[in-house]
């Protein structure tokens, strides 16, 4: 077994954009398997093999591709010549020692040229492993499925197909900036759009000078788990007290939190210009608390001329955690911590604002002033996965698509 044979789903769907896309695919899985053991990652008609040293570390590979997005599925193969004789001596060395009781072949042609259809395929190697074997054939519940797959000059064969996150490869859907809270929800946020295909940036906001650092030490841990989603996070970090402050003592009650929210926007606008990012990500879910009622989330998001994208805008909160404890945020995300958003709120805030209402308590306030001193203040971390090593280790070559 030295080969990994890597499927894509969505990405085949592409037409014209495919070879895009799928040159993006197979850059992201040769940073992603950097230090492993693997030698070289290259197209080959609708997917993507890796060929490994003697020394790869496979279960480290499998750990990474499960990190991947656009891959569906990959499989540890064995390459055969493109020949039926090659093909069978080498699904029988496969299957070798193994002990099954029933078992399937399926056969796929990538390249049509080969001259043997698939069920004739599946039919020879079959037999072959029928005879070495003595195991029956079972088409609906094998408890061995041997896959072939036939490329062009080769073919490869595979015991077993496991899952890949799905989704689009990051980095071939623009930059978004994701306002990271440290709570359950933005993170999966977050995530459901690296999903999607974006290189996602973070910006979190801190009660400082009124506040512990303990919001801004989670922040870190999700940002850190997340990066190897897509191998390179900045995270934006803006002393958010202040500008509470001031809110607190110059406008009512019961708008306060709903200024908090415009203000974080205005700030992560701006931010979101100097890095390039075509919109802003938030964990927001219809309904949730007092800020998300449809009515505050209209108001919310008129303070920025950015596209305000909420993933989670239709799940709710149980929905929510199991996908947060999936994906391994939700750990960090339930300890405790100072969150600004708690900080200065009001006991009965407002449910239903509207864009006049908030923009009379708004002439109390110089928002520019605020934006200006929330940006001098600001610090920047960045995380690398894999995190850079001072030698110089071989990193697989990349094949363009």
């Amino acid at each position: 077994m030295n080969r990994v044979v890597v499927h894509y789903h969505e990405i085949a769907l592409k037409r014209g954009n495919r070879p895009a896309f799928v040159h993006r695919l197979v850059d992201n899985v040769g940073r992603a398997l950097r230090r492993t053991g693997v030698k070289r990652v290259r197209p080959v008609p609708g997917r993507i093999v890796v060929t490994l040293t003697p020394h790869a570390d496979w279960p480290e590979i499998s750990r990474r591709l499960q990190r991947v997005f656009g891959i569906a599925n990959y499989s540890l193969s064995w390459r055969a010549e493109r020949d039926i004789d090659a093909i069978t001596a080498t699904v029988l060395q496969a299957i070798d020692g193994r002990r099954f009781a029933t078992f399937a072949v399926r056969a796929r042609r990538a390249d049509k040229s080969f001259h043997l259809p698939s069920p004739e395929i599946n039919r020879i190697v079959g037999s072959a492993v029928e005879a070495r074997s003595h195991a029956a054939v079972d088409l609906d519940a094998p408890e061995l499925t041997i896959t072939i797959e036939v490329v062009p000059h080769e073919a490869f064969v595979a015991l077993e197909r496991l899952p890949g996150p799905g989704g689009l490869p990051v980095g071939s859907s623009g930059t978004v900036l994701a306002l990271l809270s440290g709570g359950i929800d933005s993170p999966v946020a977050a995530w459901r759009m690296m999903r999607r295909g974006c290189d996602v940036a973070f910006i979190h906001f801190h009660g400082a000078p009124y506040q512990d650092r303990t919001s801004r030490d989670k922040v870190t841990d999700l940002v850190q788990l997340l990066t190897p989603y897509q191998f390179r996070s900045r995270l934006h970090v803006v002393a958010f007290g202040e500008i509470q402050s001031q809110i607190v003592t110059q406008v009512p009650r019961p708008y306060r939190v709903v200024l908090y929210r415009r203000m974080m926007l205005r700030i992560a606008e701006a931010v979101a210009t100097t890095i390039g990012a075509s919109a802003l990500v938030t964990g927001e879910s219809l309904g949730q608390v007092a800020s998300q009622t449809l009515s505050n989330l209209t108001v919310t998001e008129e303070a920025t001329v950015l596209p305000v994208l909420r993933p989670l805008i239709g799940m709710d909160k149980a929905e929510i955690s199991a996908q947060a404890q999936r994906i391994g945020t939700f750990d960090i995300s339930i300890q405790p911590d100072q969150d600004c958003c708690q900080l200065f709120v009001p006991r009965h805030p407002a449910t239903r604002s509207t864009i006049g209402d908030i923009h009379v308590a708004e002439r109390a306030l110089d928002t520019a002033a605020m934006v200006r001193l929330a940006l001098e203040n600001l610090s920047l971390q960045e995380f690398t996965f894999p995190e850079p090593r001072p030698d110089t280790a071989r990193e697989p070559a990349v094949d363009e698509a």
